[in-house]
Formats: structure tokens, sequence, C-alpha cells
């Protein structure tokens, strides 16, 4: 019943497949999220931890360094453990006592292993060979 020289009423408004109205907010409105990244690691699948929180070995470990807070992968070198002078004591008891119970110390296999920061050169973890 609309009356001659009017216009008509404008359509309703459309509606999404799922069921809301109009557009979602812009970026940054009102009841939005923002989300910030982090970089990767440096060594892809492999997220560095610090250094108390892992078990080292023999090879190098990608750590972050407890005293300077630095990312690194640590630097080894051996020292002579329990397991150096049991090895020792061992070849001494079964009576190989004339120098060859020195052997053990020239085998690093026998050696603790120590790793250290390369970027502030103090200790950030041990593997011991014979722990009690």
């Amino acid at each position: 019943m609309s009356k001659v020289g009017q216009e008509p009423p404008p359509p309703p408004p459309e509606y999404n497949a799922g069921g809301s109205m109009g557009p979602p907010p812009p970026y940054g409105g009102p009841g939005t999220t923002t989300v910030v990244m982090a970089p990767p690691a440096a060594v892809p699948g492999h997220v560095p931890q610090y250094a108390c929180n892992i078990k080292f070995r023999e090879s190098p470990a990608l750590v972050v360094c407890q005293h300077c807070h630095a990312t690194v992968t640590t630097s080894t070198h051996y020292t002579v453990g329990l397991m150096t002078w049991a090895a020792c004591g061992g070849i001494v008891f079964f009576g190989f006592w004339m120098g060859c119970c020195l052997i053990p110390f020239c085998i690093n296999g026998c050696k603790d292993v120590i790793h250290t920061c390369p970027n502030c050169n103090r200790e950030v973890g041990r593997h011991n060979r014979l722990e009690f």
C-alpha cells in the first residue's frame, strides 16, 4: 500500500552464512586481540633451553647462558674426574702398575666434560662420567 510518488523502503540487511551481521570490526578495534610472535630459534626445530634445565653430554649444546643470557653453543673441554681415577685404580688392582695405570689420564672417554659459554667463558654445565 504505497502511495504514488513515495520511494519503496530499503531492503533488509544481508546475512552471512555464519549468522553474523556485517563485516568483522577493523584491525585494532574493540573486541580484537593482537598477538606478537617471537622470532624462531637459531636452529630450526630446536628451542634453546636455560643451561640449568638440560642434561649435558659429550657434544656441545645450544643453551641460554645463565650468566650472560646469550643464546650460545657451548664449548667443551675434558678434565680428570672420578671415572679416570676409578679406571686407574682398577688397572693397579689387576697388577698393571708399571705405567699402564696412567692410560686413563690420556683417554678423553674416561674424563669428565665441562661445558663453557664462549661469550663469557664461564662454566654452564658438566657431564660427569661416573656419579654417586
